[in-house]
């Protein structure tokens, strides 16, 4: 296994995403331009995981973040890793991940909610329908209605 592609939809992927991004970032050693800042060859090893290297030598995460909606893209963008980011891996209804050849596929999402449960869930069908052979890890969040926003999410 090489490469994963991370793919984090509407708010809730987003967040749960752009924290995934931070505890990555400070496992291999990476600051938040990209760059390696560590101290150890060790944290180098299986970056390519993740990362792809550029050609100036900056580490960009092979992932795509969607929403419907810019908030919490906005946040993502401007939190403290939102510059790793390619900006074309921001996606707003328009196609285009910037050559991402995957073994797997990584899933954020809210199974409650509209972004994450109604697109999400029909991207991870599409992605099964067009790559079978490939490992597919979710991280989906069950609504609840202790703590949800909107009445009707659990439904």
């Amino acid at each position: 296994m090489r490469e994963i592609l991370h793919v984090q939809g509407g708010q809730c992927g987003n967040q749960i995403g752009a924290k995934f991004w931070e505890v990555v970032c400070a496992e291999h050693g990476i600051d938040s331009t990209g760059r390696y800042q560590g101290d150890t060859e060790l944290q180098l090893e299986r970056v390519n995981v993740y990362y792809k290297e550029a050609s100036c030598g900056r580490f960009v995460p092979r992932a795509v973040l969607m929403d419907l909606e810019p908030g919490t893209m906005d946040s993502v963008r401007s939190g403290p890793y939102g510059q790793i980011f390619r900006p074309d891996n921001f996606v707003f209804g328009q196609s285009g991940a910037g050559n991402n050849w995957a073994k797997g596929f990584q899933v954020c999402q809210s199974l409650g909610g509209g972004t994450g449960s109604g697109m999400g869930t029909l991207l991870i069908s599409k992605i099964r329908e067009e790559y079978p052979d490939r490992m597919m890890l979710t991280f989906s969040v069950f609504p609840s209605p202790k703590v949800s926003d909107t009445v009707v999410e659990p439904y």
